[in-house]
């Protein structure tokens, strides 16, 4: 197997904001805003999502939810959890992919969602399916998003046998769309930096 030097570090909410991209749903200069990490105000919905997995994980401001929604959450979690924020990567060819998965336990991982609107197979090509390959040197088999819309929780898992082809087909693609947009690019990180 070659070894690649790595070209470009992607973390997965960057890949899935290219994703939103390429349907339509982001300006190519929000895009382009994105990769530079100019600061954004934080939404509500990510206000609450950031709160709930802090209540989930860490029981802090728990009376702001559902004890039910909350109880049935942490029934998904693995147990033990062996560690929360957990740093993964790997590298595909030239590019690092990079990020931190919500709670690792020991045959499986986990990642919190929150939502308005939740449709089925929702994460099947979401880029922090990546973390898997990452993970198969710690024991992890699978991962699991576990997903609420504050009403119902749902979870989403994916082991090893995923198709990953579509993700590495964004990844090239966004791989092309830096180097027509590299003199634009003030955040250099990206690039491998």
């Amino acid at each position: 197997m070659a070894i690649h030097t790595v070209s470009y570090k992607f973390y997965p909410s960057l890949l899935n904001c290219y994703d939103r991209f390429e349907k339509g749903f982001l300006s190519e200069q929000e895009l382009i805003n994105r990769v530079n990490r100019v600061p954004m105000p934080q939404t509500e919905a990510q206000r609450k999502g950031v709160i709930f997995e802090d209540a989930v994980i860490k029981g802090i401001d728990e009376e702001m939810f559902d004890p039910q929604i909350l109880a049935q959450v942490r029934a998904l979690l693995p147990r033990p959890m062996l560690r929360t924020q957990f740093y993964c990567e790997y590298q595909l060819e030239n590019v690092l992919l990079y990020g931190y998965v919500d709670v690792l336990g020991k045959m499986f991982a986990a990642d919190i969602k929150t939502t308005s609107n939740y449709k089925p197979d929702h994460y099947a090509q979401n880029h922090q399916n990546f973390y898997l390959p990452a993970l198969r040197s710690k024991g992890v088999r699978s991962l699991r998003y576990i997903i609420t819309d504050f009403d119902q929780v749902y979870q989403e898992e994916y082991d090893h046998s995923i198709d990953l082809s579509a993700q590495e087909a964004q990844i090239k693609s966004f791989c092309d769309f830096l180097e027509m947009h590299r003199t634009e690019i003030t955040d250099r990180r990206i690039f491998g930096g």
